[in-house]
């Protein structure tokens, strides 16, 4: 069995950033790949970030890409995700998922954009942008 616990959501005003980690136990985290995604309320989930097991490849959605930054340290078994210029748009439960499937390299970033392509997840953390 796998355990995600994120940290570092709150509450943020426009324009400003938090870093969101993800802790795991239970299995050999740095042969997996990670995910984070995202769900505001009345919406459906929403791909974020992924990087693969050796944090060569990452990945983002296109709402996401120039502001947010996915980064993992394998020896903390920990994924993070740093996220600059928010917008309320960003408001949501941010989070992190983990690909129990073994490659030597990635699966690429459709793989990845997947909610099904990941077996665990964790319970999540809010986010709030103000304006």
């Amino acid at each position: 069995q796998v355990q995600l616990v994120e940290s570092g959501g709150g509450l943020v005003q426009a324009g400003g950033s938090l870093r969101l980690s993800c802790a795991a136990s239970g299995r050999t985290f740095s042969t997996y790949a990670m995910g984070w995604f995202r769900q505001a309320p009345g919406k459906e989930r929403e791909f974020v970030s992924a990087i693969n097991w050796a944090g060569g490849y990452t990945y983002y959605g296109d709402s996401v890409k120039g502001r947010f930054t996915i980064s993992r340290d394998n020896a903390k078994n920990s994924v993070y995700l740093e996220m600059n210029s928010l917008k309320s748009e960003d408001t949501a439960v941010y989070s992190c998922a983990l690909d129990q499937s073994l490659v030597p390299y990635s699966r690429g970033s459709t793989y990845y954009m997947k909610v099904s392509s990941y077996n665990y997840w964790g319970q999540g953390t809010q986010v709030t942008v103000s304006s």
